[in-house]
């Protein structure tokens, strides 16, 4: 069974090598060496540079503002998902999810034609005699741009989190006196910490290292730490400045992981 167990698993260990491991060592040895090949630690401290600093700054307010506003919309939905027979909620989750089907970069371009200066929102004001907005190229259409396509990954951890609390322990902080505000705040909401939990760390974590959503939405006027380093890659040929600043982006991945273990110990929040 050993030898059989082996065979089978080959694959998927080459696969995780070839794929994971290799260019993880790498980032790592492109960002703690110089152009020269010798150690350094020049291309990680360069992230205290005026430059890189407000770039990742800016990359975790929007991160947290993008992760906040999904988790407000998306606690509802999972509470009222719950509240459903598991025909209705089955259709509805599979509506919700249907746009996550089209390509992540298709997406983010219905949203540019949107929003633009001769988008479908402004065409809509003109008609009007409204005003036409700046929507594009900003920290909002960003943010905007982050909520929609990360909120799923919101709403199903919570989602299996409220559907695993038990009716009668619901019930039964009814049948002490307790209200429905009281029932939320003492039962349902620390049952469903798991999912919290789980669902910050998957919107978090892609928000604050996504790269195309602000390229599309924010264009060259809204920079964040992942066109720091996409740019450094790509452009500037700069693969040890690249993976200096992706090495600093991972240790705050690292926390956010870190911090998930150790709230969601049995993965009570994780997605279906």
């Amino acid at each position: 069974m050993n030898s059989k167990r082996k065979i089978l698993a080959a694959p998927y260990i080459s696969w995780s090598v070839l794929f994971i491991i290799v260019p993880l060592c790498m980032i790592f040895y492109y960002g703690l060496t110089d152009r020269s090949g010798a150690f350094s630690l020049e291309n990680i401290i360069a992230i205290t540079s005026v430059g890189h600093a407000r770039a990742l700054r800016r990359s975790i307010l929007l991160s947290v503002i993008s992760t906040f506003l999904c988790f407000i919309l998306a606690y509802p939905l999972a509470m009222i998902l719950t509240g459903m027979k598991k025909n209705q909620h089955s259709f509805i989750i599979l509506i919700f999810i249907l746009p996550m089907w089209m390509n992540f970069l298709l997406r983010t371009l219905a949203w540019q034609t949107l929003l633009e200066k001769t988008g479908v929102i402004n065409n809509i004001l003109t008609f009007f005699g409204l005003p036409r907005l700046k929507l594009i190229n900003t920290s909002y259409a960003i943010v905007l741009g982050m909520v929609y396509n990360f909120l799923p990954f919101m709403v199903l951890p919570l989602y299996n989190a409220l559907s695993k609390i038990d009716e009668n322990v619901i019930n039964a902080a009814k049948d002490l006196g307790a209200n429905k505000i009281q029932t939320f705040f003492r039962v349902i909401l620390p049952l469903s910490v798991p999912g919290i939990i789980s669902g910050v760390t998957m919107v978090f974590v892609p928000a604050l290292t996504t790269f195309i959503i602000s390229s599309l939405l924010g264009g060259s006027k809204v920079l964040l730490i992942g066109n720091v380093i996409e740019q450094e890659f790509t452009q500037a040929s700069n693969w040890h400045l690249g993976s200096g600043l992706s090495i600093v982006l991972m240790i705050f991945i690292i926390i956010n992981m870190v911090i998930t273990a150790l709230f969601d110990k049995d993965g009570e929040g994780s997605a279906l």
